[in-house]
Order: structure tokens, then sequence, then C-alpha cells
């Protein structure tokens, strides 16, 4: 079931110019369904999903966006953290924009918006 992330950007590099990437974000009630749907049909991601979304742990984003970073810059995608202020020229590479940490893009969020 693991998103192959490189193979969706590939599919859409030439037709937009912002590529945002973002976690599953579990709250409230919903989390209990989600992981017990994953237990139910993955059960080989019990493990990994336990390690983000109970522990907290930031591993796998932390590699993954490691990971997307080299790719993009092997590949000469822009690639950004936190930010879809810019848009590359449509006929030019989007960027790549990873949120992955969603408690940091709300604190910043709450800053701008005063």
């Amino acid at each position: 079931m693991a998103v192959n992330v490189r193979a969706i950007i590939e599919a859409v590099r030439d037709r937009c110019n912002l590529i945002w990437l973002e976690n599953l974000n579990l709250r409230g009630d919903y989390k209990a369904r989600i992981l017990e749907w994953v237990h139910v049909h993955h059960p080989e991601l019990d493990g990994l999903y336990h390690e983000i979304y109970s522990r907290g742990k930031r591993d796998y984003r932390s590699g993954l966006d490691a990971e997307l970073k080299a790719y993009a810059a092997a590949e000469g995608f822009p690639y950004v953290r936190d930010d879809d202020s810019k848009r590359s020229a449509f006929g030019e590479l989007p960027i790549i924009a990873n949120y992955f940490y969603h408690e940091e893009v709300r604190k910043s969020a709450k800053k701008e918006a005063r």
C-alpha cells in the first residue's frame, strides 16, 4: 500500500505548477477508525502507523523528505518545505512543497493571519 510519490510526480510534472505533498492527518475520532482500517486491510503497516500516529516518531517522514529532496534536486524540481507561496510558470517544472509536519504549519499560519 505504499504510495509511490515519484510516480505521482512524474505523472503530473507537465500538468501543474505546484505539487503539494502532505501526510495523512489523523485527528479526533477519525484516528481510531483509520488505524482500525489499516489494521484490518494492511496489518503489515500496523507498526509503522503506530510509530507515526501513536508515538509521534518522525523517522518515516524525515526519511521520505530527504529522499524526495534528493530526487527533486537530481531532476531539477524546486523543493520547499511548508511554503506554497510560489508557483512555477506553466511549462516549467512544478515546485514540490512538502507539508509533512502539520503542527509546524499551523503555528506559522496563525502568525501570518494576525
